[in-house]
């Protein structure tokens, strides 16, 4: 597990992956970004090098980390019993994956947010003595009133915004939709938490609304997920408080340069899935722009990177971005380079090197159309517009079968009954589990790496 000391610092490298070529008159740059940081649990004293540049140290991290864990407590959570009991041991289950100096909260969510542990406004440090007592206080949750999620963001931004700590994070678990604020309260408390935390989602049961919780995970640069079965959720829970322990890095960027005439399409995260962080842009410079990827342990992510280039003559070449994962200095400095890599634009009369379509590109392309039929199909279903809706998950059979995407092709055969992967033909089941459509819908934009 990280430990967020000075020796045990993650090392990013960028790798690029893109067929650079353009024919006469071609203007659209598409490449690859694949992003690794390794050495975050791990002791001696990790380097981060840039490219081109000297290695550089990130800043020494605190000893710890900062998670507060929002249960929702509303009067559904009484039905069936079982549930609130799942509940309570999963948060259980969650705080006993707390690493000693975490600082950590419980938070019950009904139409209002309450403090469970330790109360009064403050944060807990995790020891064997606080661990147990916030166990303890979970047996004082009752079940009883609204949901208003936004209420339990607020709070848990207060509370992590006491600790003066690099990682914050949120564990959140709804039963139900946020019927008791509206739309436009929740959107804004996630603006207002936006960058000052990250946060998992988990639905529990079928009584929530899947776009409702993916946009708060979204939003916060955390996952989402079922948990159709409650009692599950124990062991969901401890695996989502061990990947929170395993960060080490937090608000590393990935910053775009492009030169004069170059316009960027878009900048999206397509594994380990699909995210658009073309609006999340901020300005960090001339013809230059940061996009979020939020907190880090030891892993690898995948970012399409997509520019408009000015034309030119064949045999010309030029510099299309210049991509960089950067660290913002938090007293106002300028940023640390971390890594970085190019992404190059060359005009050739070859037509084979101009047409032929790097493998990575071609591959998280399909990805993401993947992402974006099976959510498209699952709308015309409930729409009632069935042709739609065949053509569309049979679409996503056939983008699944072709990409090696396992495990959405089995959650595409509870939805549909698959004649022939190749081409995607498949029928539309008559009858279809609520927990199996949720469960398609929630993980649809989960993506399989490239064979290298």
């Amino acid at each position: 597990m990280a430990n967020f000391s000075k020796s045990h610092v993650p090392q990013f490298s960028v790798d690029v992956y893109q067929n650079a070529y353009l024919p006469e008159g071609g203007r659209e740059v598409n490449a690859i970004v694949t992003v690794t940081s390794t050495g975050g649990g791990t002791s001696g004293g990790a380097l981060l090098a840039g490219a081109g540049a000297p290695p550089a140290r990130i800043p020494g991290q605190g000893p710890s980390a900062a998670v507060v864990i929002m249960v929702d407590c509303s009067g559904s959570m009484e039905y069936p019993p079982a549930k609130m009991r799942n509940a309570r041991e999963a948060t259980a289950a969650a705080v006993d994956t707390l690493r000693d100096g975490v600082a950590f909260a419980l938070v019950g969510g009904t139409h209002l947010a309450k403090e469970v542990y330790p109360g009064n406004g403050r944060l807990a440090t995790a020891s064997r003595l606080t661990r147990a007592q916030a166990k303890e206080a979970l047996y004082g949750l009752s079940t009883g009133g609204g949901t208003a999620i936004g209420t339990w963001l607020r709070l848990a931004d207060r509370l992590l915004g006491t600790a003066e700590v690099p990682i914050r994070h949120g564990i959140l678990l709804t039963d139900g939709r946020n019927e008791h604020q509206s739309p436009k309260d929740l959107q804004a408390a996630l603006e207002s938490c936006a960058g000052r935390f990250t946060c998992d989602a988990r639905g529990v049961g079928t009584d929530w609304e899947v776009k409702e919780v993916a946009g708060i995970a979204s939003a916060l640069l955390g996952t989402a997920d079922i948990v159709a079965d409650p009692s599950g959720l124990a062991a969901d829970f401890a695996r989502m408080m061990e990947n929170a322990m395993g960060k080490a890095v937090a608000d590393v960027a990935l910053r775009l340069w492009t030169p004069v005439g170059t316009e960027i399409k878009f900048v999206k995260q397509v594994a380990p899935a699909v995210e658009d962080l073309t609006g999340r842009r901020t300005e960090a410079g001339p013809r230059t722009g940061d996009y979020p990827t939020g907190s880090w342990g030891d892993e690898s992510r995948d970012y399409h990177v997509c520019v408009q280039v000015p034309e030119a003559g064949i045999g010309q070449e030029m510099l299309a971005a210049r991509v960089s994962l950067v660290l913002p200095d938090p007293s106002g400095g300028p940023a640390q380079r971390l890594s970085q890599g190019l992404v190059r634009a060359v005009w050739t009369d070859d037509m084979v090197a101009s047409t032929s379509m790097n493998p990575q590109v071609a591959h998280y392309t399909g990805q993401a159309e993947l992402a974006q039929v099976i959510q498209q199909g699952l709308d015309d279903r409930k729409s009632g517009n069935l042709d739609g809706a065949t053509a569309k998950l049979g679409r996503a059979v056939q983008l699944a079968a072709a990409s090696g995407n396992a495990d959405t092709a089995k959650l595409l055969s509870k939805v549909v009954d698959v004649v022939d992967a190749a081409t995607g033909t498949v029928r539309l089941k008559a009858k279809v589990a609520e927990a199996d459509e949720m469960t398609l819908e929630t993980r649809s934009t989960k993506t399989v790496r490239v064979k290298k």
